[in-house]
């Protein structure tokens, strides 16, 4: 395949794009929920079993693992 300087421009800003909306969403869930998320989730990581269930879970709500190491 023969990629252009155009082809690598529209991938950078695509994943540019994808990294705002990653920043913008985790924002808004910061204000959303704010210290009270951060205790609940300090409470259900408190073990390495519990730890990777929440991560699971967090990821199958959010349907992005990219998303969910962001916001972390």
């Amino acid at each position: 395949m023969d990629y252009s300087l155009l082809d690598f421009l529209t991938l950078l800003g695509a994943v540019g794009m994808f990294l705002y909306g990653m920043k913008v969403m985790s924002e808004g869930l910061q204000k959303i929920a704010g210290d009270r998320m951060r205790s609940i989730l300090s409470t259900m990581t408190r073990n390495r079993f519990a730890g990777v269930l929440t991560g699971i879970l967090i990821t199958a709500l959010i349907q992005s693992s990219s998303a969910s190491t962001v916001m972390v």
